[in-house]
């Protein structure tokens, strides 16, 4: 569990994050080409929208014809008329509305689950130093809550400004044909009511973008101890960690108040502005009325257009309030995009040789992990592992063993050196076709919440039922998956929280085996285990390790006894290697090792534990 973040560096983080995007909702302009991939729904919104429009629209026209005949008996006839058009024109309104709600709620959703597919695949391809800095719990409110802020802004509010904005031209059109003098006061008042309009927009997306970065701090802090609920229990830190995620959601609240206050001292400004030229229209024109200077009729058909176009630009004013929050939702998931992995295919990328023999070299390796550029990890590693033997590794914690295996998987690149597999720079190879050769067995194996069979089959999907249970056999696994309720067809849980530690390590086993890859890295993969499950983890690692190169990271010597080779590391650097025997009798660090392991005479206790 980790603490939430002070409330004063979050707000300094959404601060400037806010202030280094832009200063309008163009971001939205980035999912223009995922929505032009559906032009028929575009072209039915479009239909639906210039209908729903031209409906209402023809409303006042209607309204002047019965006002200036008169409610007489000789214009009944009329009347009727006009009032059975009027009927159809609600009925054009009613099925364009409809019509358009449909095409926009659909290419909304389209979109939306497109763009989800796009960045969760763009995800699943950055390379390890992204996730080293950013937190799962805030990727997903990207995914889900800022997605459906863009949802909202691009589908529904973009076409509902569509529409005003339609209805808004149209009502000044026929505005100026009906008067041109009370139109020429209504244009004199349309800048007045833009101008704080386009001001104002950039404030309300800066104060939207704040509440959707607390709001993803809120869900990371969330995400994170949940997924570790049962430490938060086991330590009594319920009441702690509710109390610190009750303010992480106060403070996202708060910001999200200060986003709706912004956007609604726009809506107030505006509306009183348009309906203050309203009032200012109406005066003029029945001084025209009485002045015999215009009917009735016209005033009424100019005042219907006037409220129509008054009340098309206020809800602009809401829309562009709507259209800026999903500005700046939009560049929180174009920041993702927008991520380039540093860990990538060359353009041309080597070839591996079929069969790979699993020959692997370090030749003058350094690193520094990217946060930490001034700490190396490793410093001039040069070793050469030989084809299908077993290579230990072991040295003090943060000596740089797991390093070493993240750069043979190029999970990162060396700030010096190359790393060869069967003569070919890893460098040169595409990252996909390097990993399918290596397969890692680590200290936590990474079970998932689907059928254990899934589990096993992962990273080879398409490997049959009879495959599956014949890796499972080899990892000793089988006996204890036929035993649950469902066999192979259990799901275990979050993280497989149903199954024991060395369960667990099994299924990991066997997914290896399945995968047949001619490179297995076991990375401390029964210290975590009791010695009934180790004594079984370790038969099925022996089948596994079979005619595979195999590299193995153990802090217990006890589990590196039977390597070809052991390698030494101290400080980043290799500092002995050779067998147990003759590592123990040179004295050095192995030695220590062994003696505060087994005792004071290491082989002794050492030929007792292997013969074990």
């Amino acid at each position: 569990m980790t603490d939430a973040p002070e409330p004063a560096a979050r707000k300094r983080r959404s601060r400037r994050s806010a202030d280094a995007a832009g200063g309008s909702p163009r971001a939205l302009l980035a999912v223009l080409p995922y929505a032009l991939r559906y032009r028929g729904r575009i072209a039915g919104v479009a239909v639906a929208l210039t209908a729903a429009a031209a409906a209402t629209l023809a409303v006042p026209m209607a309204l002047r014809r019965v006002v200036d005949f008169g409610f007489t008996p000789e214009a009944a006839g009329l009347i009727n008329q006009y009032f059975v058009a009027l009927v159809g024109v609600a009925a054009v309104l009613a099925l364009a509305s409809g019509a358009r709600y449909y095409f926009v709620t659909t290419l909304g959703e389209r979109v939306v689950a497109d763009l989800r597919e796009k960045v969760f695949a763009h995800l699943t391809r950055l390379d390890a130093s992204f996730f080293d800095k950013a937190r799962v719990g805030e990727l997903m409110s990207r995914l889900t809550a800022d997605l459906t802020q863009m949802r909202a802004g691009f589908a529904t509010t973009a076409a509902g400004a569509a529409r005003n904005f339609l209805i808004f031209l149209g009502a000044v059109g026929l505005m100026i044909f009906t008067s041109p003098k009370l139109s020429a006061f209504v244009l004199i008042a349309i800048p007045v009511i833009v101008l704080p309009l386009v001001a104002s927009g950039r404030m309300v997306r800066k104060r939207s973008r704040a509440a959707q970065d607390t709001l993803a701090e809120a869900t990371a802090y969330a995400s994170e101890n949940l997924s570790a609920v049962r430490v938060m229990q086991a330590y009594n830190a319920e009441a702690a960690t509710a109390g610190r995620y009750a303010a992480a959601a106060e403070e996202a609240y708060e910001a999200a108040c200060k986003a709706a206050a912004a956007r609604s001292r726009l809506t107030t400004i505006v509306i009183f502005l348009v309906f203050l030229s309203v009032v200012a229209i109406l005066w003029f024109g029945a001084n025209d009325v009485i002045a015999g200077r215009m009917t009735s009729g016209f005033l009424s058909q100019f005042l219907l257009y006037a409220l129509l176009a008054a009340s098309a630009l206020s809800e602009l004013s809401q829309v562009w309030g709507e259209i800026a929050a999903a500005g700046g939702a939009a560049e929180r998931v174009t920041e993702i995009l927008a991520v380039e992995p540093q860990i990538a295919a060359p353009p041309v990328p080597a070839a591996l040789p079929s069969p790979t023999r699993g020959e692997i070299r370090f030749e003058n390796v350094s690193f520094a992990y990217p946060g930490r550029p001034d700490d190396p990890a490793l410093a001039a590693i040069d070793v050469s592992i030989a084809p299908g033997r077993t290579t230990a590794i072991v040295g003090p914690s943060g000596a740089g063993k797991t390093t070493l295996l993240q750069l043979l998987q190029r999970f990162y690149d060396p700030s010096a050196g190359r790393i060869l597999l069967d003569g070919v720079d890893v460098r040169t190879v595409a990252p996909a076709d390097l990993r399918a050769r290596i397969r890692n067995v680590p200290q936590d194996a990474a079970i998932f919440a689907i059928s254990i069979a899934d589990n096993i089959r992962y990273g080879r999907p398409e490997a049959s039922l009879e495959e599956v249970r014949d890796a499972a056999c080899k990892a000793a696994a089988d006996e204890f998956i036929r035993a649950l309720p469902e066999g192979y067809d259990t799901k275990p849980g979050e993280r497989g929280v149903t199954l024991s530690g060395g369960q667990r390590q099994r299924i990991a086993i066997a997914r290896a085996i399945l995968s047949n890859a001619p490179v297995l890295l076991l990375d401390e993969a029964t210290s975590a285990l009791d010695a009934e499950n180790e004594a079984q983890v370790q038969s099925a690692l022996d089948t596994a390790m079979k005619g595979r190169t195999t590299v193995v990271i153990a802090h217990r010597l006890a589990t590196v006894l039977k390597a070809d080779r052991i390698l030494v590391l101290d400080g980043g650097r290799i500092v002995e290697e050779g067998d147990h025997a003759s590592l123990v009798a040179r004295s050095g660090l192995y030695a220590r090792l062994a003696r505060l392991q087994f005792g004071a005479a290491p082989e002794a206790a050492a030929s007792q534990d292997a013969a074990e």
